[in-house]
Order: C-alpha cells, then sequence, then structure tokens
C-alpha cells in the first residue's frame, strides 16, 4: 500500500498504475496465461469460453455468474497427475489431491475421480459433497484444525484413506471412535515446520505462530507421533504431513520444510522403530492473477519437487503426496458481471480515476478485501477502438473496500450494460463467498463443446428467506 506521512495526495504514484501494469498498446488484448485455454474473441470482440460467446451465457445464465471452462479444469488435473506421476517414477511415483476448499461440488468432485486424482476435504460438508459424487473413500483425506466428533464419526465410518490430525485433542477423539467403531484409523500428522512462505500473512501456513499442526520447535510433532503409537490397535500411523502456505511460486520454502520433514521422518523411525510409508508436502503453488505473476507449470514443478525429495530422503523415499487446488482450479474460470454505473472522480493534483461498478463485488470475490488480492479484468461484450483509461472495478455493496479489481485499463468508452469479465476465479471464490447485503450467490457454469450447463444454480431470494424463521 502506498503511504506518505503528509497524507495519500503525496504518496509517489498516487493516481497511477502499479508498477507492474503498463498502458496496453490494444486494451482488448487477452493475457493467455490468465485466462483458461478456450478463452478468445470472435469477430464481434466478445469473449467466448468452450466456443459460447458471453452474451449468449448472461443472456441464459445472467450475471454476475462463475463461468468455468471444463476442458481446461481437466487438462490442468492431467497435468498435475502425469506430471509428478513423471518427476516420481523412480520413487514409485506420487498421489495428487485436489484441494477442494479451492471449489468444490458434485460435478467436480467426479471430474476429479475420472481423472484419477485423490481428494483433500477439510470440514463435513466438503466430505458429505464426496460421498453425494460417490468419491472412493480410500482416496479422500479429511484434513482441518478443528474437526468435530461427528464429522470425525461420518469420515472413519466412510472409510477416508487419512485423517491429518492436528492437537492432541484431536488425537484424543480420533482414537475414542475408532475403538467405539472397531475400525484402525489412517492418520498423518501435520507438522508446522517453521518455513516462512512468501505469501500473505493470512495465507502462510508453515510458521511457529498460527494455528494449524504440531510444531517442530519444542518437541510437540514428537510427542504426538508418541501417543499414536501408544494407540496400535486404533491408530495407523501413515506419515507426516506439511503445508507451508498458498499463492507460492517458487519451490525454496519447500527445500526447507521437506528438509525439516525427512529429519523429523527418520527421527520416528530410529526412536520408535517404525517405517512411515507417507509424506505429504501440501499445495500452496501460485496461479497468474495479474501479468505480474509468473507460475511454474505442473511438470516444472514436480521436476523441482522431485529433486528435493531426493536430495533430502536419500535412498528411502517414502510415497509422496501434494494437494494443488487452486493451480488446477484457478485459471478455468472467470466472473462475468454486468456494468451498472461509471463515474469520474476527481482526485486532485491533477488525478482521476474512473469507477466502474458491476452487478456483483465482495460477496462473490472476497480476496480483494481480506488479502488485498489483485486481478485483471476486460470488456467482454464488443469491440472497442477508445483509449485505454487506467479504471478500478468495484461492486455494489455498502462498503468501500468493496473492491473486485483495484487498477486495469478498459475502454474510455465502458458504460452500463457493458460486460466485464475477472479472470482466475476458480478458487476461493465461490467458495468464500456469502450473503452479504442480502445478496444471493451467483451460479456456476459449465461450458463445454459449445455447451453451457450450471453446475451450482444461482441463489434465490426465495433461498434467502427461506432460512429466516419469522415470528408469524
Amino acid at each position: 500500500m502506498r503511504a506518505h506521512e503528509a497524507g495519500a495526495l503525496h504518496a509517489e504514484g498516487y493516481g497511477g498504475p502499479p508498477l507492474y501494469l503498463p498502458s496496453p498498446g490494444d486494451v482488448m488484448e487477452l493475457l493467455p496465461q490468465l485466462w483458461a485455454s478456450s478463452v478468445a474473441r470472435d469477430e464481434r470482440g466478445r469473449l467466448t469460453v468452450g466456443g459460447v460467446d458471453v452474451v449468449t451465457l448472461a443472456e441464459r445464465h445472467g450475471t454476475a455468474a462463475y463461468v468455468m471452462d471444463e476442458d481446461d479444469f481437466r487438462s490442468r488435473a492431467r497435468g498435475f497427475r502425469d506430471g509428478f506421476a513423471d518427476a516420481f517414477a523412480r520413487f514409485g511415483g506420487a498421489d495428487v489431491y485436489y484441494a477442494g476448499k479451492a471449489f468444490l461440488c458434485t460435478a467436480v468432485a467426479r471430474w476429479v475421480d475420472q481423472e484419477g486424482l485423490h481428494l483433500d476435504v477439510c470440514t463435513g460438508g466438503e466430505l458429505a459433497v464426496a460421498q453425494r459424487a460417490g468419491f472412493p473413500a480410500e482416496r479422500v483425506a479429511f484434513h482441518g484444525n478443528n474437526k468435530t466428533v461427528a464429522e470425525l464419526r461420518a469420515a472413519l465410518t466412510y472409510g477416508v484413506g487419512r485423517v491429518v490430525v492436528d492437537s492432541f485433542d484431536e488425537i484424543d477423539r480420533v482414537v475414542a471412535l475408532a475403538t467405539e467403531l472397531g475400525v484402525r484409523a489412517p492418520v498423518m500428522v501435520r507438522v508446522t515446520v517453521g518455513v516462512e512462505a512468501h505469501t500473505h500473512e493470512f495465507i502462510a501456513t508453515g510458521h511457529e505462530d498460527q494455528k494449524f499442526g504440531f510444531s517442530l520447535a519444542g518437541g510437540r510433532a514428537m510427542e504426538a507421533v508418541a501417543r499414536l503409537l501408544a494407540h496400535p490397535e486404533a491408530v495407523d500411523l501413515r506419515g507426516l504431513h506439511s503445508h507451508i502456505g498458498s499463492q507460492i511460486f517458487d519451490t525454496g520454502g519447500f527445500e526447507a520444510a521437506v528438509h525439516r520433514l525427512a529429519g523429523l521422518h527418520r527421527r520416528v523411525e530410529e526412536e520408535h522403530g517404525v517405517a512411515m510409508p507417507e509424506v505429504d508436502l501440501g499445495g500452496g503453488y501460485g496461479i497468474a492473477y495479474t501479468s505480474q505473476h509468473d507460475p511454474l507449470p505442473a511438470d516444472a514443478l514436480a521436476a523441482a519437487m522431485a529433486a528435493i525429495v531426493g536430495r533430502e530422503f536419500g535412498d528411502r523415499v517414502p510415497r509422496v503426496s501434494v494437494e494443488p487446488g487452486r493451480a488446477i482450479v484457478g485459471p478455468t474460470t472467470f466472473t462475468l458481471y454486468e456494468v451498472g454505473t461509471v463515474k469520474t472522480v476527481d482526485l486532485g493534483a491533477g488525478h482521476s480515476r474512473t469507477y466502474v461498478s458491476v452487478d456483483g463485488g465482495m460477496s462473490d470475490n472476497a480476496r480483494p478485501a481480506l488479502y488485498e488480492a489483485d486481478y485483471s479484468c476486460t470488456l467482454a461484450n464488443r469491440a472497442s477502438s477508445a483509449d485505454p483509461v487506467l479504471a478500478r472495478v468495484v461492486g455494489r455493496h455498502c462498503e468501500s473496500g468493496d473492491i473486485v479489481v483495484l487498477d486495469e485499463y478498459l475502454p474510455a468508452d465502458v458504460r452500463p450494460g457493458d460486460l466485464v469479465a475477472v479472470p482466475g476465479t476458480g478458487a476461493y471464490c465461490r467458495s468464500l463467498s456469502s450473503q452479504y447485503n442480502h445478496t444471493p450467490r451467483p451460479p456456476v457454469v459449465a461450458v463445454r463443446g459449445g455447451e453451457s450447463r450450471v453446475l451450482v444454480r444461482r441463489e434465490t431470494i426465495e433461498d434467502l428467506l427461506a432460512l429466516d424463521v419469522a415470528d408469524d
């Protein structure tokens, strides 16, 4: 954030674009790294996805709407599956768990199954989606720092392939439930490895001062292992788990994490005489939201991770798993909005800003408000030869922080009734959505082969009122 002790208007660059955003030669140009693979413009300048233009989608499904390229999702899922299988082939392969918290619905769970991935869930609700989709229980992992007894009972009854334990209280719950149900619970220990991932503090999860996992410091992780091993009849200790954060663009943090996990893995085997067959390195791989982001392709990421694992574990590499979510679903989806108002605000000192208000906002994309996340956007329903103007795309909610796109160039003739598309909204947008100001949530629409279909229907006012218990 720009700041100056004499006030905002004195700050360097105030009123101008961020350094990563030069004025475009062609304001209608699409940056391929920001969009699903099938997104293009037709001869009328309309954005198309999967062979369907956005004007048709808006007429059919309304706005705001999340629009997902199904083939792109499947392709990215296969890219991780095959990339990690190839890179880890000398170690016997690797498992890819799709992190359902990024976005999950019944159809997506079935796609994940069909493409040969595993599934990571972290609440009873996400587990219920997996069950509804018929996802194989043995390929489901159950996460979460405060799983309830009811949720753990459901997971163990379903027969999930792993429960990632996160606290001593949870260990007690798992042991008690497994004993009651007459099962042997497969568990992994989430380890806080003390690695500072280069990301926003709210989504960095590997450092010590946060709610997840058992820290290496102070011996908490070893104590968790000992408590689990004290109940062999109820617990099958599968291995160790680490997750250092989200929206990460290099493997340096993973290298430090794997080094510490490997050391703990060896110590457990030496001190307790047990062989733990698995290790999970988590996810958090970044995507391109704007031109400033440069993520690694899945195969390059897998190769780098395999090299790290080989160096740290030597000739005794356990079965490795990873958990991409955002990296699979994020780029597959854009949010389609209709412009409602356009106004130019005089900022003083020779600066002005164009505010473009759309029919959505922080209720369908909370990330800019939560993390100061940057997004891009484009005029989607027509061609324009107008000069570019630096714009701020904002939502319809009663908050000044209701910003969808902080800075982006749009054609100067953008006007009410136009459609604007914001790419990279597949992850943590529908998942974090709310009904703020009693705004019904948008639908999720999948497009494939020239056809569109609704995966998650639009909420209605009737849906909102149905939960309101009146005193009639």
